[in-house]
């Protein structure tokens, strides 16, 4: 069961007294906004997740001990990492782990397929390096990471690890999973999900639900071998140390958002498009009316625009990231470190980064509004995010229902090339206000 604003907006957010109760969820969320200065979809999300979690049946057996939270957060990666950190007896908020895993980054590219229009991309959290062992090297928690290249040694090892009482934390491919069927995405993206039972033939996993995801082994084994560059990759928690130097954890964390924020990252030309270096790239490219790399002539045609635009909104809300770029996580994060560090410039660039990440959320609403096929857009994400997160693997039917209207919403939008300039501003005053930040989180401001 499901709270009755939450029930109705599940089952017709657009209609006759389904509408009253979604405007009465609205009203919630803006009164949530008004007390925590939430975004609009941080706040929605938390209150969701809060009558979701209230409503939850009871958890199936076969699980793992201990393993007894299921999606929710504000940064996937990082809610599964809190997850297993507290199956393991190591329990941390979701900022901190968050902050641990490298915090907030940023990376923009535009990659072209073939039979696809152009398909943008920004990741806001940190990036490349992996999320879950940099929060478990940072911690000095040991685990073990393998792969294997055929599926019977794969799942006789996952078997041996639920066996053992360990959950397992795979990486498999998005486009394999029923709930996730018609999202836009490419099988050679990793996704992470954590493995935290199984019974008779069934598989549950940890994903966007608040409630264990089942799904057949046979399913689960085929998504997990079709991730070609990471097949049948796990991680298992081995031990967790009984002291940890969280002071050094965090020191560590921050020098490395920092350095990656300012550059190198990679050590080669792709680095103009990660940090602050990769933010002014994407102002320069949506001023850019003459050269084909300039988002005019990229994202001019009407289907193009939508997917362009469509993008903005998908990558700084909801794909690799939390609300608000992951800005304001971050600045939760640094909120709780400063009285460990005891460094209060670390509160200072805290606002400083909500500032950054209010920026971000402007710029994805503006484009989730510069067309009327991006306005229906809009609900039909939240729509099927409300279907994931309540009601799971038993939505499938209506996730793919919402996914194939989404694809739907091409129907040639008005092209204003005049938004691009207004995004572009945007993106400056989220990088100016970054850049003062970074610059108060050097050593100076939390000195060993």
């Amino acid at each position: 069961m499901v709270p009755a604003w939450a029930g109705a907006v599940a089952a017709a957010p657009r209609q006759g007294p389904a509408m009253t109760e979604h405007k009465h969820l609205k009203r919630l969320v803006r009164d949530r906004m008004a007390r925590t200065g939430e975004s609009y979809t941080t706040a929605r999300r938390q209150l969701l997740t809060a009558a979701a979690r209230e409503h939850a049946p009871a958890l199936p057996p076969g699980l793992v001990p201990g393993y007894e939270l299921f999606g929710g957060g504000q940064h996937r990666l990082s809610a599964l990492a809190v997850h297993l950190l507290r199956q393991a007896g190591a329990p941390f908020t979701e900022a901190m782990v968050a902050g641990l895993g490298g915090g907030i980054g940023f990376m923009y590219a535009v990659f072209e397929y073939k039979g696809w229009p152009p398909l943008m991309t920004i990741v806001a959290q940190h990036h490349p390096e992996p999320w879950l062992p940099a929060v478990l090297g940072r911690l000095g928690i040991k685990y073990t990471e393998e792969h294997n290249t055929a599926s019977k040694p794969a799942l006789a090892a996952l078997h041996r690890a639920l066996d053992d009482g360990r959950p397992v934390y795979c990486t498999v491919d998005l486009t394999a999973l029923p709930w996730h069927a018609g999202e836009l995405a490419h099988s050679e993206t990793p996704y992470e999900v954590v493995v935290a039972g199984r019974q008779d033939g069934t598989i549950y996993l940890d994903d966007t639900s608040i409630v264990p995801l089942a799904i057949p082994e046979a399913d689960f084994a085929s998504a997990w071998a079709r991730h070609k560059k990471g097949r049948h990759h796990r991680i298992v928690l081995t031990s967790v140390p009984t002291t940890v130097d969280l002071p050094a954890a965090i020191r560590d964390a921050i020098a490395t958002t920092t350095a990656h924020l300012t550059g190198p990252v990679l050590g080669h030309s792709f680095d103009s498009n990660f940090g602050f270096s990769g933010m002014a790239k994407l102002a320069t490219q949506l001023r850019d009316t003459r050269t084909k790399a300039g988002w005019a002539k990229r994202f001019g045609s009407p289907v193009d625009f939508f997917h362009g635009v469509r993008r903005l909104y998908e990558c700084l809300e909801l794909q690799f990231t939390a609300p608000g770029a992951t800005r304001p996580l971050y600045a939760d994060f640094l909120d709780e470190a400063a009285p460990v560090l005891g460094a209060p410039a670390l509160t200072e660039a805290a606002a400083l980064f909500r500032a950054s990440g209010a920026a971000w959320s402007r710029l994805a609403t503006r484009a989730a509004e510069a067309t009327a096929g991006l306005g229906a857009y809009t609900e039909l994400c939240e729509e099927r995010l409300l279907f994931l997160l309540t009601r799971g693997r038993d939505a499938v039917a209506e996730v793919q229902a919402l996914s194939a209207k989404i694809a739907e919403l091409t129907a040639e939008p008005d092209v204003d090339t005049a938004l691009f300039a207004e995004l572009a501003d945007l993106v400056d005053a989220a990088r100016e206000h970054e850049e003062r930040a970074v610059a108060l989180l050097s050593p100076e401001a939390h000195p060993q």
